[in-house]
């Protein structure tokens, strides 16, 4: 079992940054490749970013490549989504996801999710 704990979510200004952190703890944090996804009101579940447990490989949803920057500090336990240029189409719930497929987008692969923690974009 590993448990997910988001924070970081707010209200930000079109333009603005914002970093969401995700605290794991339970099982070895380790070995699983971290990700995030959002939902929008109306609308599914989404992939944003993910990466690696070893080398830290990452990977984007073209809708955020070159804005957001995932990271992970494995002696923590704690995974980070850096975003930046933030767009009103941003506004979502953002949910940290644990798995053991490197860099999967699909939710599907994902075995543990935290609570979700809202960001919202004003424009």
């Amino acid at each position: 079992q590993v448990i997910l704990v988001e924070s970081g979510g707010g209200l930000v200004q079109a333009g603005g940054s914002l970093r969401v952190s995700c605290e794991a703890s339970g099982r070895t944090f380790n070995y699983y490749t971290m990700a995030w996804f959002r939902q929008a009101p109306g609308k599914e579940r989404e992939f944003v970013a993910a990466i690696t447990w070893d080398v830290g490989y990452t990977y984007y949803a073209d809708s955020v490549k070159g804005r957001f920057t995932i990271s992970r500090d494995n002696a923590k336990n704690m995974v980070y989504l850096q975003m930046n240029g933030l767009k009103p189409e941003d506004t979502a719930v953002y949910y940290c996801a644990a798995g053991r497929e490197a860099g999967s987008r699909s939710e599907n692969r994902y075995d543990y999710w935290g609570q979700g923690t809202q960001v919202t974009v004003s424009s």
